[in-house]
């Protein structure tokens, strides 16, 4: 019976805590996060994390803001960070759902091993039944350095590309969802051998060791970027 009735008052006090942010504090549209620095929930409002629901605790489980929806969530859920233009697109620690929405890229779900997350695929195997796979460079914002890293759009999951730290590794670190987004070449740059993915704000550039290595990301993404999930033909992918 106590354990009944502590789960109904953190039950409770979510349900205040989501009305008290409703009532007092607008919720920034959609469209506003990381424009608009949201009003943040008050810590005492709220016994669980606003979004995977575990509760607090003073020692392993410890409150902290998404500085893009303003909720209280856990170290867990808030272990991202993006930039965030109300704060001169400085780099702020977000949430998940806020991290995706505000970067374009997935991230891995694993909570306590309760979930096992689509990023959780070794780089060799998924190499092995690729579309294409490759070293690539991906860019920072301001174009002066990068992440070199081993990059797969997998057979199995053509619409995804997955990104490794290394070719050996057993899970990529990051993903980005393919579909939707523009491909455009760049001239060659200091000999290195530019092209990006482009969607609304969402700007990836990467470098190719050869230009024609970028030829062919550049058409194996536009493919996924237009939704075609069978392979090119041999004597396409020979070209």
């Amino acid at each position: 019976q106590d354990a009944i009735d502590r789960k109904e008052k953190r039950s409770e006090t979510f349900k205040t805590a989501v009305h008290g942010l409703e009532m007092d504090a607008p919720v920034l549209k959609t469209e506003e996060l990381g424009h608009r620095a949201p009003q943040w929930v008050r810590d005492n409002l709220v016994t669980m994390c606003m979004r995977c629901k575990e509760p607090f605790n003073a020692i392993t489980r410890r409150r902290h803001h998404c500085r893009a929806c303003g909720y209280v969530v856990c170290a867990r859920c808030s272990d991202y960070k993006a930039e965030l233009q109300y704060d001169g697109n400085r780099l702020n620690r977000v949430c998940q759902e806020c991290y995706v929405f505000l970067t374009g890229c997935m991230v891995l779900e694993d909570r306590e091993g309760k979930h096992k997350g689509i990023l959780e695929k070794g780089a060799a195997e998924v190499s092995g039944r690729s579309l294409l796979c490759s070293s690539l460079q991906l860019l920072d914002k301001n174009g002066k350095g990068g992440t070199r890293g081993w990059f797969v759009i997998p057979q199995d999951d053509p619409l995804v590309l997955y990104i490794y730290a290394a070719p050996q590794d057993v899970r990529a670190h990051t993903s980005i969802p393919l579909l939707g987004y523009e491909v455009r070449d760049l001239p060659q740059d200091d000999s290195r051998h530019l092209f990006q993915l482009v969607q609304s704000r969402q700007v990836f550039t990467f470098v190719a060791d050869t230009e024609e290595l970028k030829r062919r990301w550049m058409r194996a993404m536009t493919r996924s970027a237009m939704g075609i999930t069978h392979p090119e033909e041999e004597e396409d992918a020979d070209s």
